[in-house]
């Protein structure tokens, strides 16, 4: 099974409401833990019994379960995965493994939650046969707010017949196995973004074009008209600019257009972003440059959470601001820009340092991860020694070793660069080394070895003549050893 395309807890459903009569269990101390217990809700039960078996309870050694990837694995942490299958649809998610019909948050007039909910109910029998007497359970999605009946019946009607055909495949495959592969992100975008409020969708593609005409049909045959090929001879990515876009995505420095600019570093365990005001000074005072510094990075910070798909924790480092009401207008201002994002965020108060705090839902690798790859050279670190530190690296280890070698000659193997510091501005140092351990020391170029690489090795006086002859002996010491 393959995860639901888009973080379902956007789109999170009203809980079930209390009874009548019913008590808030935190507001009757008096109860017992069991009579507590007695008074939730069926699936708040049901989700309590869960939580309190253990793994062992639930599941048995060589078990075959259906299971949905919710999270890919990301870094050093596997994939997650749940037996709650959710599928999404453009209207639409359809959870078979529950009952319950919830209608997305950001729905807020009630006749209208009212009318959504009233068509899934009347809707839900329509597919009840002998062998599907449970339909499941459905989140209405933002989208669907005015949405005609026959349109959410199209969405429930496709989502059942794709649950139907999976159950009938798991039930022939052998695990492990996929029963039901990712959409290809070129479908799983046009779903997920190719609304009614979307202009045009424009392919280079043949075959891709052909393939969305066709799933876009089935999806919206109203939209199909505003699918268009793009066929001119300069990329379309250049053409539409999207190849400087993907630029900036994959820099650490982004550039506003007031001249200030945002530095972003993305670790394991957060990411940082810091903004500075850089060239823009301003016409009025200091405090109204910082403040229209940080309300213009509100908008690009958001713009580059979606754009470079950063998920867990961000720290954003604003400058400094004096004034308790600039702070509460950036603070506004970030989490106004943060409602266009699909992905779930939660915003903290501002620090006195002008630090903000605030969390974005991960589900995939950021668009960083997915682009690039360990640097070798640096093993990720993104520095290294520089050329003077690693010759005194060698000086250290040439006094550790050159007393106990029984050669005559030390021969030190480094990079090019490392050799010219060692034979140039530190040669005082070196020539000290040579009269302490009473040997002649040869520094030698390798142009094959990494910066902060090093080879020391004792040789004859003969030897040291002959560079070539100098390295076979080494080689036979090694050995030897």
């Amino acid at each position: 099974m393959v995860p639901p395309d888009e973080p379902l807890d956007e789109e999170e459903h009203e809980a079930h409401p209390p009874a009548d009569g019913e008590e808030d269990a935190e507001r009757a101390p008096e109860r017992t833990a069991e009579e507590r217990v007695d008074k939730l809700p069926p699936h708040k039960k049901k989700r309590l019994a869960h939580r309190e078996r253990r793994i062992e309870e639930l599941l048995r050694q060589g078990q075959e379960v259906l299971v949905q990837v919710t999270k890919d694995a990301i870094g050093t942490k596997g994939p997650r995965v749940t037996c709650n299958v959710s599928l999404p649809g453009r209207h639409v998610v359809y959870m078979p493994t529950h009952k319950h019909i919830g209608i997305s948050r950001r729905i807020t007039a009630e006749e209208e939650r009212t009318r959504l909910r009233t068509l899934l109910e009347e809707l839900r029998p329509r597919f009840v046969d002998a062998e599907h007497p449970d339909v499941g359970g459905f989140v209405v999605r933002t989208v669907s707010e005015g949405l005609a009946g026959d349109k959410l019946a199209a969405d429930v009607e496709f989502l059942i017949t794709m649950w139907r055909d999976i159950e009938k495949r798991a039930k022939k495959a052998a695990a492990p196995s996929l029963v039901q592969p990712e959409l290809d992100i070129v479908l799983r975008t046009t779903r997920d973004t190719f609304t009614g409020g979307v202009d045009k969708l424009i392919v280079d593609d043949t075959a891709s074009f052909d393939k969305l005409t066709r799933f876009v049909g089935l999806l919206d045959p109203l939209l199909v008209p505003r699918i268009q090929h793009y066929q001119g001879s300069e990329p379309l990515f250049e053409h539409l600019g999207i190849e400087t876009e993907l630029q900036r995505a994959m820099s650490r420095r982004v550039w506003l257009k007031s001249g200030g600019y945002l530095v972003i570093d993305q670790a394991e365990a957060l990411t940082a972003i810091d903004v500075n005001t850089g060239r823009f000074v301003g016409k009025r005072n200091l405090e109204d440059t910082i403040l229209r510094t940080n309300l213009e990075a509100v908008r690009e910070v958001a713009y580059q959470l979606r754009l470079r798909n950063i998920g867990g924790m961000v720290i954003i480092d604003f400058i400094d601001m004096e004034d308790e009401r600039h702070r509460e207008r950036v603070l506004q201002s970030l989490s106004e820009a943060l409602t266009a994002d699909r992905a779930r965020c939660n915003v903290v108060k501002m620090s006195e340092l002008g630090l903000v705090e605030m969390t974005r839902q991960r589900t995939r690798e950021s668009l960083g991860r997915q682009l690039t790859e360990t640097c070798w050279y640096c093993e990720g670190k993104g520095a290294l020694k520089s050329k003077r530190t690693v010759a005194y690296d060698i000086f250290r280890a040439l006094e550790r070793q050159a007393p106990s070698l029984l050669e005559p000659v030390v021969v030190v193997q480094a990079h090019p660069e490392v050799v010219d510091v060692m034979v140039g501005e530190e040669a005082e140092a070196l020539a000290g080394i040579e009269a302490a351990s009473k040997k002649k020391i040869l520094a030698r170029p390798r142009g094959s070895f990494h910066q902060e690489q090093f080879d020391i090795f004792g040789t004859s006086k003969e030897a040291a003549e002959s560079p070539s002859k100098a390295k076979k002996e080494h080689r036979e010491a090694k050995g030897t050893a």
